[in-house]
């Protein structure tokens, strides 16, 4: 939808800007008409402008129109939350509040997004109806801010969603930091025995060859990986892309999913990797939504899919049957086995004092802390073990053309 900068006046004879989205600039006047605006500017905004000019030219014909949806960054989403839990903390009225977030965001797909939400409000929506129909909000954030608006705490609500918001983009990137010295030393040993086989190793390959010796079994294994390497290069590509092809297939199906996942958390050391995280993210979503007013049984229905794993969404699921029947939250997540009893304790600690969703946050911190200390582990772990690959291979390399090359040294003494 197209997104129109304005200039008017208000009924109070106030001078009045901003930007909005309508369908055409006839449906913008008529929108800020009803808003009790007189315009006096109405320009569409430059990125909009340029695809309707685009599209007038020989090619309007086809009519041709492919929409490709801006990624909006998370910590993007997560500053917007709070400063508009911030402005309407400090009563600004909230399409007020959203015109001034409009104003000042910088990233263009967030900048129309919030324009939509404002003028959905504008019209009558509430804050949690205008998101749902962005349709780029997930269902963990409308379903506390619906909460809030229900219970009169929208402001305290949009915190603690900026708080979960930015809690998980520092966890993301301290992980990511973490692992990007063990990528990079993987991607530096590949380009290194790449290198080496398809352009070194080739040359002095041939002159071995040239002089008919005995070559060793060793030598033989490098020359036809090397030949290999060389001429079904594509082939090897083709072989990756159908193998990642069938594990996603494999994956999009029920019973498929769930055995990837009980795979992955059985994995040695990996496997407490995403357990830990499994349980980092559903008990935050859990204590946040809970925190926030919303009901056990919705929370538990929103936070199975914060987990992203099967297993846990299978534990979710038994949790909230056995609730709907009178149980306590602690029972079924011990029955599940997928919890260690430190969680389970907690959470039964805090069933009983009445403060579950404090508890469950102190469970989200301490697994945070749990995951960012087994990846450091796991990248100390991997980094000495990725140069003794590398020195590996490379001296494989190495002894399987000297060898031949000391051999051809003798016979030629």
């Amino acid at each position: 939808m197209p997104v129109y900068a304005y200039k008017g006046v208000s009924q109070a004879g106030k001078p009045a800007r901003g930007t909005l989205s309508a369908e055409s600039p006839r449906a913008a006047r008529a929108q800020m008409r009803s808003a009790g605006v007189f315009l006096t500017e109405l320009n569409e905004a430059e990125g909009t402008a340029k695809s309707e000019s685009t599209s007038r030219t020989g090619l309007s014909r086809l009519n041709f129109e492919i929409k490709i949806p801006q990624r909006i960054p998370p910590m993007e989403r997560a500053m917007s939350t709070r400063q508009l839990a911030t402005l309407v903390s400090a009563g600004v009225p909230l399409v007020e509040a959203l015109s001034a977030l409009v104003e000042q965001t910088e990233q263009r797909a967030l900048k129309s997004v919030l324009a939509q939400v404002r003028d959905k409000v504008n019209e009558g929506s509430s804050l949690a109806d205008a998101l749902v129909a962005t349709g780029r909000y997930d269902n963990l954030y409308v379903s506390m801010v619906r909460a809030g608006e229900a219970s009169g705490a929208l402001e305290a609500v949009l915190t603690r969603i900026a708080d979960y918001l930015e809690d998980q983009v520092r966890l993301n990137s301290r992980v990511m930091s973490i692992l990007t010295y063990p990528l990079f030393m993987l991607v530096f040993a590949g380009v290194v025995v790449g290198l080496m086989v398809t352009l070194v190793l080739p040359q002095i390959t041939e002159l071995l060859l040239s002089q008919n010796l005995e070559l060793p079994w060793y030598t033989k294994m490098v020359i036809a990986s090397s030949d290999i390497l060389r001429g079904y290069w594509w082939l090897l590509i083709l072989i990756g892309i159908a193998l990642s092809m069938i594990y996603r297939a494999v994956g999009r199906t029920e019973g498929g999913r769930s055995a990837l996942d009980h795979f992955w958390l059985g994995f040695p050391v990996i496997g407490q990797v995403i357990r830990f995280l499994a349980i980092a993210r559903f008990t935050r979503t859990l204590g946040s939504l809970l925190a926030s007013s919303v009901s056990i049984v919705q929370a538990l229905n929103i936070a199975r899919h914060v987990a992203n794993n099967s297993v846990f969404k299978k534990a979710a699921d038994d949790a909230r049957e056995s609730i709907l029947e009178g149980a306590t939250l602690a029972t079924p997540l011990r029955k599940s086995g997928q919890f260690p009893p430190l969680v389970t304790t907690m959470v039964e600690v805090g069933e009983r004092s009445g403060t579950l969703e404090a508890m469950l946050i102190k469970v989200a911190d301490t697994y945070e802390e749990q995951v960012e200390t087994s990846v450091s582990r796991l990248t100390s772990l991997l980094e000495p073990v990725l140069i003794l690959l590398m020195v590996g291979v490379v001296g494989i390399i190495i002894m399987a053309v000297l060898m031949p090359m000391l051999q051809l040294t003798e016979s030629i003494g």
